[in-house]
């Protein structure tokens, strides 16, 4: 009977033994399991970190009025309406800059201008011509923040003090200013409207 005893003991025991000394089985680590990451010692201790996306965070904007609401929401239509011209003239004229600059012939550099009269004119005749007066302001502003110069300065700049002063003789008669420049500080509106689209100037 002990001896009975003895060998269930044994057996238990035994079998203790061989369960701890059994290997755990292996781990399989997933594609994600083995990211690596930066990390930062501190006193000692490793600790990892992840550098996470840019998140912009922008108050909701509060309206005095619903007549403000529909004044900033005739202003955001108005600002994406004239962009693509604003951009175009910036680009146009930066361009005629860098042609002009590639010669000395003055017979040439006449063409360059008229080249690009011709290709302004083209697009006034089709789209700019029928903007609202609100719009033709937002136009000449942006005009300014898309090539550094101003509208009157750009006139008189390929065709000439004259017909600059003709050009804004026409525009004061609609309450225009071709020589009005863009202020980010005054056009705060105008400023935030495009920065919420993550709009940047192509001024450079």
């Amino acid at each position: 009977m002990k001896f009975i005893g003895f060998l269930l003991l044994f057996c238990c025991i035994m079998g203790e033994v061989n369960a701890q000394s059994t290997k755990p089985a292996p781990v399989v680590l997933g594609k994600n399991d083995t990211i690596r990451v930066a990390i930062t010692n501190v006193d000692g201790e490793l600790i990892p970190w992840v550098v996470c996306p840019e998140v912009k965070i922008r108050d909701s904007r509060i309206f005095a009025s619903d007549a403000d609401r529909d004044n900033y929401r005739r202003l955001r239509y108005n600002v994406f309406k004239v962009l693509p011209y604003a951009r175009f003239a910036g680009n146009r004229y930066r361009q005629l800059q860098r042609d002009l600059a590639l010669t000395a012939d003055k017979k040439k550099q006449k063409e360059l201008v008229n080249t690009c009269e011709t290709e302004i004119k083209t697009l006034f005749n089709k789209e700019i011509k029928n903007l609202s007066i609100n719009q033709g302001e937002v136009l000449i502003k942006l005009i300014d923040r898309e090539s550094g110069t101003t509208s009157y300065a750009m006139v008189k700049d390929l065709k000439g003090g004259f017909k600059a002063f003709m050009f804004q003789s026409v525009a004061s008669i609609f309450g225009h200013n071709l020589k009005e420049t863009y202020d980010p500080e005054e056009q705060k509106d105008i400023e935030a409207i495009l920065k919420d689209a993550g709009y940047t100037s192509t001024n450079n």
